[in-house]
């Protein structure tokens, strides 16, 4: 028998969308204050401690595309389910990892849960709060709580590993998901909806191909050097594969990422919000790397003490996320992403005289303002795009942003950790500085890309 309409049913499906994205963003941000313990419990270089970041973020963002594919297909609720009791065990085995390389395998084992997890929790929403504010507000909580577990993802993993090991930032991931997936397959009226889109496997083994092949360069080329072979080399495929992607995907009849798409203009909003998140992860990922170096390297914090460092992002992060899905349906997406690409940009300019023996106190407020600009901005672009598609569109527009923003992710680690890969104290800063500058003139870039290139809002209130 369906079940009958109920009221509760929605805020159902936003929790357990919620407690999905907060496992996969605690996993982003919560091994950035375990470097120093892998780096002394396997002995690996800064390179090695790349691949522990970039194994999950490669395969996260080379299968969003076909993830969404998959929820549009067999539904999102189930493809999400799929995606948690995946990312739940890949996380048991990462906490049992008896070394490096099995740590890195699991990681990606990870990334491939995770992108099962994001767009489908986004189709879920869309799904579940068909009314433009309601959705937008219930994106804003659903963005707050996984900013919000990004953002205690330091904290706690350097409480975690001060009182209980390393191993315990990947276990805790358990009860989550276990509460999760109880919250998910609970029959619900929403995240079922099925469109018969097919799969495009010649375009995964492409994309696959050109991201693996460009992380392998930037991740090595710290190590190798940038005249090595193997760095060329993968510069090179990648290049390739890349365009055999654009090839496969225009001669395909069921293209995983449909290039008419981008000729539709109600799709330049999800486009440029789609460039605004490669930007917007390149510069809070990459530097989170470097600043998670910086505290545990530099500056000789413990784990504990490195994540207590970014407390001040913590409840920022929250706060904004909230404020901004009520912001959007008031003053519109363009402008408040042009706001908050601004504010990010301000906040890391100030960051720019850090130095090793500086006071903790110089970098609060900078940090709070480059946080506030990341919490409005990153909600603010998904609600972009989810509202410039069609429903059965959904899964691939929601895919297409987060696979972006995971390439921004992945890019930002690997290019900022060659920046400073020599952890020397004056080389060390001189990367770091390097890091905050391009950081600060992409931002602004996006800024004015968002503020003159977008289109009305569809999202603002009338």
């Amino acid at each position: 028998m369906k079940p009958s309409a109920s009221p509760h049913r929605p805020r159902v499906t936003l929790v357990a969308a919620a407690l999905g994205f907060v496992v996969v963003l605690l996993d982003v941000s919560v091994v950035n204050v375990a470097l120093e313990a892998l780096r002394q419990e396997f002995g690996a270089d800064v390179s090695g401690l790349q691949w522990v970041l970039n194994a999950y973020t490669l395969v996260f963002a080379a299968l969003l595309l076909t993830s969404g594919a998959l929820g549009d297909r067999f539904g999102a609720r189930r493809t999400f389910t799929c995606g948690l009791v995946l990312f739940t065990l890949a996380s048991a085995a990462c906490g049992l990892a008896p070394n490096l390389v099995a740590l890195v395998a699991a990681r990606a084992i990870q990334g491939l849960g995770a992108a099962l997890l994001v767009p489908n929790s986004l189709s879920m929403l869309q799904q579940a709060f068909p009314d433009p504010v309601q959705r937008s507000r219930a994106v804003g909580w659903w963005g707050a709580i996984g900013g919000a577990s990004l953002a205690a993802g330091p904290v706690l993993g350097g409480l975690l590993i001060a009182h209980a090991g390393w191993r315990s930032i990947f276990l805790i991931n358990l009860p989550v998901g276990l509460i999760g997936l109880c919250l998910a397959v609970r029959p619900t009226e929403s995240g079922n909806a099925v469109h018969h889109h097919s799969l495009d496997l010649p375009g995964q083994v492409a994309i696959v191909s050109a991201l693996a092949a460009l992380t392998v360069a930037l991740t090595e080329a710290g190590r190798l050097g940038w005249q090595h072979s193997w760095v060329q080399g993968g510069l090179m495929l990648a290049l390739l594969a890349a365009l055999a992607f654009v090839r496969v995907e225009r001669r395909s009849p069921a293209p995983m990422l449909p290039l008419a798409l981008f000729r539709i203009p109600t799709f330049t909003v999800a486009s440029l919000a789609s460039l605004a998140g490669v930007i917007v992860n390149f510069a809070y990922y990459g530097l989170i790397f470097v600043f998670s170096l910086f505290f545990q390297i530099e500056q000789q914090l413990s784990p504990e003490q490195t994540g207590l460092a970014f407390l001040p992002m913590t409840i920022v992060l929250m706060v904004v996320n909230v404020i901004a899905g009520r912001l959007i349906t008031r003053i519109g997406a363009r402008r408040l992403m042009a706001l908050g690409l601004a504010l990010s940009a301000f906040g890391y300019l100030l960051l720019l005289p850090v130095r090793i023996d500086g006071p903790y106190g110089m970098l609060v407020v900078p940090m709070l303002l480059a946080a506030s600009g990341i919490a409005l901005t990153v909600p603010t672009m998904t609600n972009a795009t989810l509202s410039s598609v069609e429903s059965s569109r959904a899964g691939i527009a929601s895919g297409v942003l987060n696979s972006a923003r995971q390439v921004g992710d992945m890019l930002g680690v690997a290019v900022f950790g060659y920046l400073v890969r020599d952890t020397a104290p004056e080389a060390f800063m001189r990367g770091m500085h390097r890091s905050l500058g391009i950081s600060v003139a992409l931002l602004l870039a996006a800024s004015l890309l968002c503020l003159f290139g977008m289109p009305e809002d569809r999202t603002r209130a009338s």
